[in-house]
């Protein structure tokens, strides 16, 4: 039997609207294969959606479509034509993805001098595969598909989600879950006619939908001396709006999806780190992500679902997501992330420096305490005093920092690193939660700012003490410390998220600034997440020497924070380069491939985009190369822009309130 494969994604057209999506190939076909299909929230509702005219395939020629739930493949009807050299019958198959809701308008063109009679064919199927399956290279639904005759259409039912096709005019035949539409048309001499159906969704199980678009991030424009960092914001943020959700328990309470195809839900670390990375764009997609993560915060001790008091959850799902092959099981709510609640502090206290109302943070401010007890009481779960996680369910995620694969954390050689696992840089998100949470404390007239500013400088000292590594080339952090506490030393990206937080020092800072820029760290594409000269190092490798765009931005960031400004533009740079390669939609991750070796960035086959983070980092590296600085009480943004930055004339930025343009 030949062993199932997970689907690759990289030539696939995607389309969507949170929480809906469709997956194609470049001429639209959704052939059964692979990813290919029509999805709401997380089940493959649609496996077949084929097109012919009078019988036959159009000849694919092109694709385009002005925003990211909207396609229009092009094709041409040479059968239908005459014998010229000029292709005369075209047809434009306009594809929309709205919440819920799958559009299309199917458009027959004729420049002919005489009329044309013709049948235009749509054949789709019913499917109804959870995602997870999907993602493990099976297929099956859960519960039994039917379909039945209905007015104009066909309704699809498994279980209790149904799916009504309509389809105005056609003549409709069903087989089982296959169903026909047969438009018989006419197309006049000169002329056109057009035929549509549609699919539309009800989920009454679902826990997540859709989210009304920014009026603010439509107003951002953005025109540079590099016309890659303006194509690249455009795109980003056509992508964002796309991915924008809520919860139905909170459905005023916007956030961003993780990404599709396999993560469009609410994420606790993707959602903070995108709408960390969003915050000159205004604060109310950072005030609502963290509105949500409040309402799930945790209240108890619960072993199997790794909740505890004050710790904000990693992801939702409608009903527990199983990992076939894996021996990964997790519940519908799931707490098993050892840096979120730390994040959650950070971004609260982010957000009120770039101006996010004082009673939309005072609101927070419980929940913010209960995160900060949570860092002290729960996070340190053997007294150590830092951060470390382990699995205690043996069916959970075996790490839970942000690169949260099972071989993630190794040992210089290859070996894998045995948990409990304290990684560096949640250290420096718990020492940045500590200082922040302290000021916001202070600012807002309660209690605690000096035990917390002791506690992050008591962790600041640990963290010198416990995690640097003496080498040849100067001395670095550890990934991570052991369960015996011994310095996990592989050379990883991990270092460039402590740059910023305040846990280094300036020497210590700088020794990561010249590491990050390193031809083993630095691929020319943005930033691998394992240097090359690691045991365990392949470009290809999920986190063992791939580039993530939004891991890049981060470490863009902090490098930016400290003065490190060439490294910075350096980095900055690669990113740029990646994404013109992938048409200006960053996916998750890449191939660590050096720029010096490739003319383009080599995909990572099954990564998702858009992905919210990697589409943010467009948005951090605009930040970075301008330089911003917010000042809540003085009420004020700097913008000190790196040398690399050129002309930069960027409108729609928003500051407490207020619109900015800014122009260096």
């Amino acid at each position: 039997m030949t062993q199932p494969l997970q689907p690759l994604l990289h030539d696939s057209v995607v389309l969507l609207t949170a929480p809906s999506q469709a997956w194609s190939t470049a001429d639209g076909t959704v052939d059964g294969n692979g990813i290919h299909g029509f999805y709401h929230s997380d089940l493959r509702v649609l496996d077949r959606v084929l097109l012919t005219v009078g019988g036959d395939q159009p000849e694919h020629i092109a694709t385009a479509g002005p925003d990211a739930a909207t396609a229009v493949f092009t094709a041409l009807a040479r059968r239908l034509d005459d014998a010229t050299a000029d292709p005369r019958v075209r047809v434009d198959r306009t594809r929309t993805v709205r919440a819920g809701r799958l559009h299309e308008r199917i458009e027959l063109r004729n420049a002919l001098g005489s009329p044309i009679a013709t049948t235009v064919t749509v054949s789709v199927r019913g499917d109804f595969t959870p995602m997870q399956t999907i993602k493990a290279g099976l297929t099956g639904a859960e519960h039994s598909v039917t379909a039945q005759a209905a007015d104009d259409g066909v309704e699809f039912r498994s279980g209790q989600v149904t799916a009504r096709l309509t389809a105005v005019g056609a003549r409709v035949a069903l087989d089982d879950a296959d169903v026909w539409m047969d438009w018989e048309v006419e197309v006049p001499a000169h002329g056109q006619v057009a035929v549509e159906w549609t699919v539309e969704v009800d989920d009454p199980t679902a826990v997540v939908a859709g989210a009304a678009p920014s009026a603010d991030w439509a107003a951002v424009r953005a025109t540079t001396g590099d016309s890659r960092l303006a194509s690249w914001l455009d795109r980003a943020l056509a992508d964002l709006q796309s991915l924008r959700m809520s919860t139905t328990a909170r459905p005023d309470d916007v956030f961003l999806a993780a990404g599709a195809p396999w993560f469009f839900t609410l994420f606790g670390r993707d959602s903070l780190w995108a709408a960390r990375m969003l915050l000159p764009l205004g604060t109310d997609i950072a005030a609502s992500t963290l509105r949500v993560l409040a309402h799930f915060q945790g209240t108890q001790n619960v072993a199997e679902t790794a909740e505890q008091p004050g710790k904000i959850m990693h992801e939702l799902r409608p009903a527990a997501l199983t990992i076939p092959g894996e021996g990964v099981v997790l519940p519908p709510l799931y707490y098993g992330t050892v840096d979120a609640t730390a994040l959650w502090i950070g971004l609260l206290h982010d957000a009120w420096k770039w101006g996010m109302p004082d009673d939309q943070v005072r609101e927070l401010l419980p929940a913010m305490r209960a995160a900060l007890a949570w860092m002290r009481d729960h996070g340190d779960s053997d007294g150590d005093g830092f951060l470390e996680y382990v699995d205690t369910t043996g069916h959970g995620l075996a790490n839970q920092g942000w690169k949260d694969s099972g071989d993630s954390i190794q040992w210089k050689d290859g070996t894998l690193a045995d948990g409990p696992i304290a990684l560096c840089e949640v250290q420096g998100y718990a020492y940045e939660a500590a200082v922040g949470g302290a000021e916001l404390l202070e600012a807002f007239g309660l209690e605690g700012a000096d035990e917390w500013r002791r506690w992050a400088a008591e962790l600041k000292t640990r963290f010198a003490d416990a995690f640097w590594i003496d080498d040849p080339a100067g001395a670095y952090p550890a990934v991570a410390l052991d369960a015996a506490k011994r310095k996990v030393d592989t050379v990883t990206s991990n270092i460039g998220h402590l740059l910023g937080t305040g846990i280094l020092t300036a020497e210590q800072s700088a020794l990561i600034a010249r590491r990050l820029a390193s031809p083993e760290l630095s691929s020319g594409y943005g930033l691998r997440t394992m240097s090359t000269d690691a045991g365990g190092y392949w470009p290809l490798s999920y986190h063992g020497g791939s580039v993530w765009a939004h891991d890049t931005a981060i470490a863009i960031t902090g490098l930016a924070r400290d003065g490190h400004v060439a490294e910075a533009d350096q980095l900055a740079d690669g990113l740029l380069a990646a994404a013109s390669g992938f048409g200006y939609r960053m996916p998750e991750l890449h191939s660590g491939d050096p720029a010096a070796q490739t003319s383009s960035p080599v995909p990572y086959p099954a990564a998702c985009r858009p992905q919210a983070w990697s589409a943010a980092a467009a948005v951090a590296v605009l930040s970075a190369r301008l330089g911003l600085r917010p000042d809540a009480q003085a009420g004020t943004l700097d913008v000190s822009p790196s040398p690399a930055a050129g002309r930069i004339r960027v409108s729609g930025l928003r500051f407490a309130g207020a619109e900015r343009t800014v122009e260096v």
